[in-house]
């Protein structure tokens, strides 16, 4: 919307300019004047537009670099922002990283002993079993 806004503007401008010129030029030519004086008004009027022109060329230029180091700080603190938000996720992940990792040790270690308890359980059944069967073979 600002862009239409400078469009327009800008449009209306350069059509003002225009107008102007053309008017004088034609307020000129219809004025009783000498040529030598015509051609006098008819070289300050150019010079009058040519210094307008210039200002407006200056301007133009000083506004367009506005809007660019308006662009580039812009584009910066964006960047930084999304620099921080990057730097938040990965720190939020690296500890949800660890959490697992604990979890998944802790969850082995118990598995481990869990089996060791029940290997242990499976070994004295066993040696409980051969006994049995031993004294029964001997009686």
């Amino acid at each position: 919307m600002a862009r239409e806004e400078n469009n327009l503007g800008k449009g209306l401008l350069i059509g003002f300019l225009t107008g102007a010129a053309v008017g004088s030029i034609i307020a000129l030519l219809f004025a009783p004047k000498s040529g030598k004086e015509l051609r006098a008004d008819i070289k300050n009027k150019s010079q009058e537009f040519m210094e307008d022109a210039e200002n407006y060329v200056s301007n133009a230029k000083e506004k367009a670099t506005e809007l660019i180091n308006e662009g580039k700080k812009k584009s910066e603190r964006l960047v930084a922002e999304a620099k921080v938000k990057v730097d938040s996720l990965l720190d939020e992940a690296e500890k949800i990283l660890a959490e697992a990792k604990d979890k998944a040790t802790n969850l082995a270690q118990s598995s481990k002993e869990k089996i060791e308890r029940e290997s242990e359980k499976l070994k004295s059944a066993v040696k409980a079993g051969i006994d049995a069967y031993k004294s029964e073979k001997e009686s």
